[in-house]
């Protein structure tokens, strides 16, 4: 059998037959010294290794070397990059895990080898269907963590929900992200993130990491196996909101069983969303982060200083003081408190509590998201811009 495999090949191949079972790649590895000791094995040898009832067995072959062969060189030539678990750029934290991934396909306008060197790296988590809360407390993490001395990379899974919010507020503080993907590292899921995806990778010290090969398409087991890495990847996991049955819990009990440090965001005990993050924290497996400046300290990063910022009224007024007649500018200013007290008010109760027609609120409100004072969604809801908080 072919002796002159490279060890990327060699461990690509064995990736493919034995990626969902990543423990016994392991005791493989340990037996034999190398993934390309696994394809010089004989008929013989294999069968008293493997036993005569492994279903796995019969696909390691010369079959299996070339189309891992013919996979590299295609990938290669597209920009993707690879890291084995022998390689020195693989991420040490996620190679001290019992169940690491043999191999990792890699997206990055930056080398693999210096990705995961030298900074720190924390997951953020949770619940798909997010609430205004969750948005908002995720954001204020990433903000904190991105204000500490030393600055840590944002891990999470591209997931709707808490995972983009965290992605999306890591490049806008400036943090470098990783996305784990739970499909090929040609695609993208869900698909709507594609765009996102690819500002991304494009983006110095980001990265679109996944152990699947090409074509795997989404099924419950992946997202399972997808947020062992997460959890591998970061020292320590932030639940931000999650119910008691979720990919963001089994993050969590991930993380605690490798040994890291979890921490999980205090919700209202009748919101299901924060049932799970509660949860944890009553059984003492999270902390909890009840003040999103502390957790810098807590997780030996440095204590964030902040200068006061200036009120959120005395901001409107100077923006649009210049531009607009006082009494629009008063009424901007009313608007806004109004959201600030009211996170996630309506247009239609805005109009109410402002005792304003439609247009003039809908026109405000236009204006202040325009400036970046208050966010507003696709179901009209108005929440005030964290960077003003």
């Amino acid at each position: 059998m072919e002796t002159s495999v490279s060890p990327v090949v060699s461990a690509i191949a064995l990736n493919a037959i034995f990626g969902n079972e990543p423990k016994f790649s392991h005791r493989l590895l340990e037996a034999l010294g190398s993934a390309q000791a696994v394809f010089t094995l004989s008929a013989q040898e294999r069968l008293a290794l493997f036993g005569p009832c492994n279903a796995h067995a019969a696909q390691i072959g010369p079959a299996a070397l070339e189309a891992a062969r013919s996979e590299f060189e295609r990938l290669s030539a597209a920009g993707c990059q690879f890291l084995d678990i022998f390689d020195p750029a693989y991420p040490a934290l996620l190679r001290e895990c019992p169940d690491a991934p043999l191999l990792l396909y890699v997206r990055s306008a930056t080398p693999a080898a210096e990705l995961f060197a030298g900074r720190p790296a924390v997951a953020i988590v949770g619940t798909r269907d997010q609430s205004l809360y969750g948005r908002e407390c995720s954001q204020r993490i990433v903000q904190a963590l991105g204000e500490a001395p030393a600055r840590p990379c944002i891990v999470s899974g591209l997931a709707l929900g808490v995972d983009i919010t965290a992605h999306a507020a890591a490049l806008s503080a400036g943090l470098p992200t990783v996305g784990v993907s739970p499909v090929g590292i040609e695609d993208v899921y869900p698909r709507r993130h594609r765009a996102f995806v690819e500002r991304m990778v494009s983006t110095p010290g980001c990265a679109l990491v996944t152990d699947y090969p090409p074509g795997t398409v989404p099924t419950a087991f992946n997202f399972l196996r997808r947020n062992r890495i997460i959890a591998g990847l970061a020292g320590a996991t932030v639940l931000v909101e999650s119910r008691l049955k979720g990919g963001g819990m089994i993050t969590a009990r991930l993380a605690h069983g490798y040994g890291r440090d979890v921490f999980a965001v205090p919700g209202r005990i009748d919101d299901a969303r924060s049932q799970g993050c509660n949860h944890l924290l009553r059984e003492q497996v999270a902390a909890p982060v009840s003040d999103p400046a502390a957790l810098p300290v807590a997780l030996g990063l440095g204590r964030v200083r902040r200068s006061r910022p200036e009120a959120l009224s005395e901001a409107v007024r100077r923006r649009f003081s210049p531009a607009l007649p006082p009494e629009e500018v008063d009424r901007l200013v009313h608007l806004a408190g109004i959201i600030r007290e009211r996170r996630g008010i309506q247009f239609d109760e805005l109009c109410r509590e402002a005792e304003a027609d439609y247009a003039s609120v809908v026109r405000g409100a236009g204006l202040l998201e325009e400036e970046g004072f208050i966010q507003v969604d696709v179901l009209q809801r108005c929440s005030i811009n964290i960077k003003n908080m």
